[in-house]
């Protein structure tokens, strides 16, 4: 059997990247807004069946869009749940905001609907709710809260195109949604992201916010002679070369899902017998939900453990990380926001999981060596 390093992740690539690229250079148009970022959208928008969907430049721009578009200040609060990556705060704390801290439930990493509701205040506007590792987050309470309180959800998605809840588009259920195409992610193009609406009136101004504060896009469909400062904004548009490769990637969409299921499909029948004996959790899938296989992770029982599985693994020429730590306990996190309750499942499960090779070009092979190398290991 081979021994050769299996690394975490690699990016896809489509076949049609290159010419498409081609294409964009051989025009007079490489900058945003041109064919490829209105293919690329029509497709992301068949897929998460949005009314509205915008490429940005990153998931955390489309973060940023957000808090402006529901006017966050410094007298809001937004709840976010603490193991997050950065920019599911720093977008909102950016626009003032105090960030409030909530904890997650530790059978999907997702946030906890309870500990939402004990951080709930006069002041809360928003609640940002990241479906981790393409699993959905228990929506129906965490909607029924926001329907009690009056406050919106900002879907951080990052993980979830594709994904679904009860049926529904991941990203579509909230007030606004959020896509990460970075290289990391199912479908990328380097860096880059998306902002999903579903409000014509969000939309409206959303595009100005976008294109630095002007009207510049009403002025490229012709329904204004000139275009002019309207709001505040910013530069949030890629450039068509970046559109160009996510296109082609969008193509390649149920290609790439597939391929990943594959992985987390083997891992998911491979692993049940070594967890029980070993005290080992494995990620779940409640059954109102259909995954994105973005992740496939486990949790030890212990740090210590954790860190044992890890460098087991690595000596195997196999690469297992960890994932985030647990933002409330972050020097950003104590200057920025607040933690009512302490959000020690957030700790917990920061520091017990791993996270298995997961891409779509990964071969059996390589599959059947992770699987071996993790059942080797007695926890």
């Amino acid at each position: 059997m081979s021994t050769d390093r299996i690394i975490f992740s690699r990016p896809f690539r489509s076949p049609r990247e290159l010419t498409n690229l081609g294409a964009v250079l051989g025009s007079d148009h490489s900058h945003g807004d041109g064919p490829f970022t209105a293919a690329a959208t029509a497709k992301l928008k068949m897929i998460t069946g949005a009314p509205h969907a915008l490429l940005t430049t990153s998931c955390t721009s489309a973060l940023e869009m957000a808090g402006l578009l529901l006017e966050l200040g410094p007298d809001d609060e937004v709840i976010v749940p603490s193991f997050a990556f950065t920019s599911t705060a720093t977008a909102m704390a950016l626009r003032g905001a105090t960030c409030v801290f909530a904890d997650i439930d530790l059978d999907t990493g997702n946030l906890d609907p309870e500990s939402v509701a004990a951080a709930v205040t006069a002041r809360t506007k928003a609640v940002v709710v990241i479906h981790y590792g393409g699993v959905a987050a228990d929506m129906e309470q965490l909607l029924a809260l926001a329907n009690t309180h009056g406050f919106a959800i900002v879907e951080d998605n990052a993980h979830g195109l594709g994904g679904r809840w009860r049926g529904r588009p991941l990203g579509t259920l909230g007030s606004l949604g959020t896509l990460s195409f970075h290289d990391t992610k199912n479908v990328h193009c380097g860096e880059g992201g998306a902002l999903l609406l579903t409000d014509e009136i969000l939309m409206a101004r959303a595009e100005i916010i976008r294109e630095k504060g002007t009207d510049r896009a009403r002025f490229l469909r012709g329904a204004v002679d000139k275009y002019s400062w309207q709001d505040i904004g910013s530069s949030y548009l890629p450039s068509e070369l970046n559109a160009a490769v996510l296109d082609a990637q969008l193509d390649e969409f149920d290609t790439i899902q597939a391929g990943r299921h594959r992985v987390w499909d083997a891992y998911a029948a491979g692993l049940p017998e070594w967890a029980a004996r070993n005290d080992v959790r494995l990620m779940t899938v409640p059954a109102d939900r259909e995954h994105t296989a973005h992740l496939y992770y486990l949790r030890t029982p212990t740090e210590e453990r954790r860190d044992d599985l890890i460098a087991h693994l690595r000596a195997r020429n196999i690469v297992a990380p960890f994932h985030y730590v647990p933002l409330d306990s972050s020097p950003a996190g104590l200057k920025l926001g607040r933690t009512p309750h302490p959000c020690v499942r957030s700790a917990e499960f920061s520091g017990t999981v791993v996270r298995l090779p997961l891409w779509p070009d990964l071969t059996d092979e390589q599959v059947a060596r992770v699987v071996e190398a993790v059942t080797d290991f007695t926890v």
